[in-house]
């Protein structure tokens, strides 16, 4: 299991030792630090959209007009911060955030 997120993030670092605590082996990777191939970025905007980016963010609202209209990709490539976090994969299935429904699948034993 990989949790792609920001080391910094809370809710990453909530996921990581819930699920940890579960007995689940889990790995981290930091966006900023290590960012994301372009196709690693191509299949998580795929499976999840425009939903992989956080417009709530400062981080979102401080990107230039022509980044803001640009794909998902394109957004993410040059601010990694404005990821939605955390994604975790697990195998061949990807989850967005940190809710009740991933936690319920995720921890199930």
């Amino acid at each position: 299991m990989i949790i792609y997120g920001l080391s910094t993030c809370p809710l990453c670092q909530r996921a990581r030792k819930d699920l940890q605590a579960a007995g689940k082996k889990v790995s981290f990777r930091d966006v900023r630090s290590d960012p994301l191939s372009e196709e690693e970025l191509t299949s998580l905007v795929a499976e999840f959209g425009d939903r992989l980016v956080d417009r709530t963010t400062n981080d979102y609202r401080a990107l230039n007009d022509w980044i803001k209209n640009s794909e998902a990709e394109v957004q993410i490539s040059s601010k990694p911060k404005v990821m939605a976090r955390p994604v975790i994969r697990d195998g061949d299935t990807f989850h967005l955030g940190w809710d009740e429904t991933v936690q319920n699948t995720l921890l199930e034993p």
